[in-house]
C-alpha cells in the first residue's frame, strides 16, 4: 500500500490546496494531510478550528485522513508508513523554498520521496496569506476557499 502526506498549515484550505489532495488521493493509497507546527506563522484560525475545516473539506474523500503533528514531516510519515512528502508548486518562488526544504528532509531521512505537483493555473495565485488579507478586508474570497471555509473566514473576521 502506498502512503503519502500532504503537510501544511492550512490556515485555511484554500481551493488550490483542495486541488492538490484531490490529485494525490488519486496517485496513492492513502493520503494524510496533516497539519504541522510553523512558528514562523501567526495563524488566524486555532489548530482546533483547521482540523474541523480539513475534515469537512476532505469528507468526500474515501482514502484521505486528516491529522496534526509536532514532529519534522519526513518523521511523521515514518511514523505511519508513508514513503513519500506530497509538495504543490505554484511558481518559480515556491520552487527555491521547496528544494531547499527537499535537501533538507533528503538529509534527515533518504527513505522519504519528495513529490511536487504543480498547482494548476487557476489556482497559481492563491495562499492562505493572500486569502486572510483580502477577507480580513471584507472583501469576497469566493473562488479561492471552499464555500465552508469562506463561512468561516466571514465569522471569524466578524468576531
Amino acid at each position: 500500500m502506498m502512503k503519502a502526506v500532504y503537510a501544511g498549515t492550512f490556515d485555511p484550505v484554500t481551493s488550490g490546496h483542495l486541488d492538490i489532495i484531490e490529485r494525490a488521493s488519486r496517485m496513492y493509497d492513502h493520503l494524510y494531510v496533516t497539519i504541522f507546527d510553523n512558528p514562523t506563522k501567526k495563524t488566524m484560525f486555532s489548530l482546533a478550528e483547521r482540523l474541523e475545516l480539513l475534515q469537512a473539506v476532505t469528507a468526500s474523500f474515501e482514502n484521505v485522513s486528516v491529522d496534526y503533528s509536532s514532529a519534522l514531516a519526513v518523521e511523521y510519515a515514518k511514523e505511519v508508513g508513508a514513503s513519500v512528502l506530497v509538495r504543490g508548486l505554484r511558481a518559480t518562488m515556491d520552487f527555491e523554498y521547496e528544494l531547499q526544504l527537499a535537501f533538507s528532509n533528503q538529509y534527515l531521512d533518504d527513505s522519504v520521496d519528495m513529490v511536487f505537483l504543480m498547482t494548476r493555473p487557476n489556482h497559481s495565485y492563491i495562499s492562505s496569506s493572500s486569502v486572510k488579507e483580502i477577507a480580513t478586508h471584507h472583501h469576497s474570497v469566493e473562488g479561492l476557499v471552499p464555500p465552508i471555509v469562506e463561512n468561516a473566514l466571514k465569522k471569524k473576521i466578524d468576531e
